[in-house]
């Protein structure tokens, strides 16, 4: 299966350092939080990412590019002709396809432009910007259980995101924009799709939270996957800090790779 990530958008709350480069390429502990998202899922044997790029997509690019040079030891003899030897190459067990899904386009528009490389399969989406500690094989299993076209892990944190109100069997009864007196459940990413969800994708102007998941709500195929353990967005300053001092202090819950 593949792993698709949204990682295209401007990042405008945390400003001081995406007017830089992409948010996903922010770094935690000194690799770009897109790069402890990729670990997560390839622990467990997800190797195939889809990169949705947009916004100053060439520093992601450069970035893997460049992936030897930033993880190895070199040696540049300018004796031998300007020679570059590697030594000790980190190399993942990844492949990486980075697409350019548009400067301004929203989230289901990105979606519907990586639609060529996924293909008639199930598949995996999730934010740029958020870690956790799901557990991907669990999460799949739940997904093939119930037979619906769609599954997102659901959260409990009072923030500020998509509210999302949840059946007993999991099944979401509603999606809707969080209110301030709002608590509950929201939607943490780290999805399971199955193909057919390219027929709620009408273009570049769909927000994959608005139409697409309210009529999937509409029509029972939305489901909720519980997580309740550790998840974390990075949209501010702040929440990038709180990320940097749980890595420092060796306290990382999404460093399940090590664990």
């Amino acid at each position: 299966m593949k792993a698709v990530i949204l990682a295209g958008g401007f990042g405008t709350r945390i400003s001081e350092e995406s007017h830089l480069k992409p948010k996903p390429m922010i770094e935690i502990g000194g690799k770009p939080i897109l790069w402890h998202i990729m670990k997560g899922y390839s622990h467990y044997g997800i190797h195939d990412f889809i990169i949705c790029c947009g916004y100053k997509q060439h520093v992601i690019k450069e970035w893997f590019a460049d992936y030897y040079l930033h993880n190895s030891d070199v040696t540049f003899d300018f004796t031998q002709k300007n020679e570059m030897t590697v030594h000790n190459n980190v190399a993942e067990p990844w492949r990486v396809t980075l697409v350019d899904t548009g400067l301004n386009t929203m989230t289901g528009g990105r979606v519907k432009r990586v639609q060529p490389y996924i293909g008639e399969e199930s598949f995996f989406l999730t934010y740029g910007d958020g870690v956790a500690d799901v557990n991907i094989p669990k999460l799949l299993a739940f997904h093939r259980s119930h037979g619906r076209i769609a599954t997102l892990t659901t959260v409990t944190l009072d923030q500020r995101f998509g509210v999302l109100e949840v059946e007993d069997d999991g099944r979401i009864g509603s999606f809707r924009e969080k209110a301030e007196q709002d608590g509950g459940r929201i939607n943490g990413g780290f999805m399971v799709l199955e193909p057919a969800i390219f027929d709620y994708l009408e273009g570049d102007e769909t927000v994959f939270e608005q139409k697409p998941l309210q009529t999937l709500v509409e029509e029972g195929q939305l489901m909720a996957y519980r997580h309740n353990g550790f998840w974390q967005c990075m949209d501010t300053a702040r929440e990038k800090e709180k990320l940097e001092k749980l890595w420092a202090l060796g306290k990382a819950p999404w460093k399940i790779w090590e664990a």
